[in-house]
């Protein structure tokens, strides 16, 4: 064998014999996907309405926050808008924080059980008999594909309401029944949302009343920024308009369009 063979057959035989470091780089396995996932929001709002109730006197709110998500299902989240201060005892500022446990069954139906907390930091007491309007509730709700049926009680005084501030006893238990549609329409990706609700309030029959809601809104980027939610709601009420007015006797339960972008991110 000659030379040259024999040192292109010692070549052969290295590379035959060295492992495929190219090919084992090329195999190796992704990274695991975090179970955790944080976003974040922030909105314009038109008005920030209530279950068909104005808490901004027909005003521009600025509202965002925070939300986080474990694979498992557990989910929590803080979220806060600007107030009118006649609207809600004097305070400016709404702080929300809520958690709860979503499951899916499979692609149509799932279960949602979790809790909320209504917080004013700035309440002026006086204005609501020294009665606490902070509240809490807990809530369930199911999903059938486009459909989510949902139920929330409050296991506090629902925003300061009873004895002391006409009520005929305390309003713990006072619940809130609503029936949600979500559809995206075939039409240019545009989302459609339809609500209807009744709140019950306990021991205050005059405050109970019955919300609507039908909205149209759409997804978008502007250039690569992602994220982004524009659309318009409009809501109504039967709600008694001697009981639901602010601290200068105007009504807020009428109806209500709202204008609004956001961005999730």
């Amino acid at each position: 064998m000659s030379r040259i063979n024999q040192v292109l057959l010692a070549g052969l035989l290295s590379s035959a014999l060295l492992p495929n470091v190219y090919a084992e780089e090329a195999a190796a396995p992704a990274a695991p996907a975090s179970p955790h996932t944080l976003t974040a929001n922030i909105g314009l709002y038109g008005q920030y309405v209530f279950r068909g109730i104005t808490y901004t006197r027909e005003r521009p709110a600025l509202q965002g926050g925070f939300d986080y998500s474990h694979s498992s299902g557990i989910y929590l989240g803080v979220w806060g808008s600007n107030v009118d201060k006649d609207a809600l005892a004097g305070n400016t500022l709404e702080i929300d924080l809520y958690g709860g446990y979503l499951h899916s069954f499979n692609d149509d139906w799932s279960m949602n059980v979790g809790f909320l907390e209504f917080y004013y930091p700035d309440t002026n007491k006086t204005a609501v008999g020294n009665q606490n309007v902070n509240t809490l509730e807990l809530n369930a709700a199911v999903t059938y594909k486009w459909l989510t049926l949902k139920e929330s009680v409050s296991v506090t005084d629902f925003f300061g309401i009873n004895s002391a501030s006409g009520a005929s006893g305390d309003s713990q238990g006072t619940n809130y029944t609503e029936l949600n549609f979500n559809y995206k329409l075939p039409v240019q990706d545009i989302n459609l949302a339809l609500h209807v609700g009744y709140q019950n309030v306990r021991n205050l029959n005059d405050a109970s009343y019955t919300d609507f809601l039908i909205g149209f809104n759409k997804d978008f980027s502007v250039a690569s920024s992602t994220g982004w939610n524009a659309g318009v709601n409009f809501t109504t009420t039967d709600a008694n308009d001697s009981v639901y007015v602010d601290a200068k006797g105007r009504t807020t339960g009428d109806d209500h369009v709202i204008l609004f972008l956001k961005r999730t991110f």
